[in-house]
């Protein structure tokens, strides 16, 4: 059985402000950073895992170091892929809600602002899966990514079980591929964060 470990990336500046962040590379913040070492912690007490695998965007590869260090993963069993960066949400990015309403009106996502659709997102995510599970097979890996990709690969990958997705920051999720078949065992969760406080 392979098992992955969907984490996304901690929090930044942009996350606490709303604003929509898609491809531009926005770093961690302080608080970002100490999610990502809560949930290192709460990883070393778990199984072994075997390698790490990061979207190219400085939020989500600075996650996976900081888990990396704390699991004990030596930085040459962290990868790179970029198929699993976030959307592209092309003009809409550095934007709040409310700044798109001022700008485009209530009816905005109608409108053609450049952005990567959804369909695109998802067959990225689950290209990408479906490339680990044949190369890592029976391995344990992690991948850390955002909530818009993990989100979509889950509606992909488990339409039935997952109608709607909301990924929180340094949340896990558990997927296990055995015999060409799908599982999530553990959807979201952030109980490692219980402690910190802002």
């Amino acid at each position: 059985m392979t098992t992955i470990g969907l984490i996304r990336h901690g929090i930044t500046e942009w996350n606490s402000l709303g604003k929509a962040q898609g491809i531009s590379d926005i770093p961690l913040n302080n608080i970002g950073r100490k999610q990502a070492r809560k949930l290192g912690d709460r990883l070393s007490l778990e199984e072994k895992w075997d390698l790490i695998i990061t979207s190219d965007l400085s939020r989500a590869f600075e996650t996976g170091k900081i888990i990396g260090s704390k699991i004990g993963l030596p930085t040459s069993h962290i990868h790179i892929d970029k198929r699993i960066r976030e959307i592209d949400c092309s003009e809409i990015e550095g934007t709040t809600e409310a700044q798109r309403v001022r700008q485009w009106g209530s009816e905005w996502r109608n409108l053609e602002l450049g952005m990567e659709s959804f369909n695109g997102v998802s067959n990225r995510g689950f290209d990408f899966l479906e490339d680990i599970v044949h190369t890592h097979k029976g391995k344990r890996i992690l991948v850390v990514s955002h909530g818009a990709l993990i989100g979509l690969t889950l509606q992909r990958l488990l339409p039935q079980k997952f109608k709607q997705t909301s990924m929180d920051n340094t949340s896990i999720t558990y997927l296990s591929h055995l015999d060409d078949k799908w599982d999530c065992s553990l959807y979201n969760c952030t109980r490692h964060l219980d402690l910190i406080t802002q």
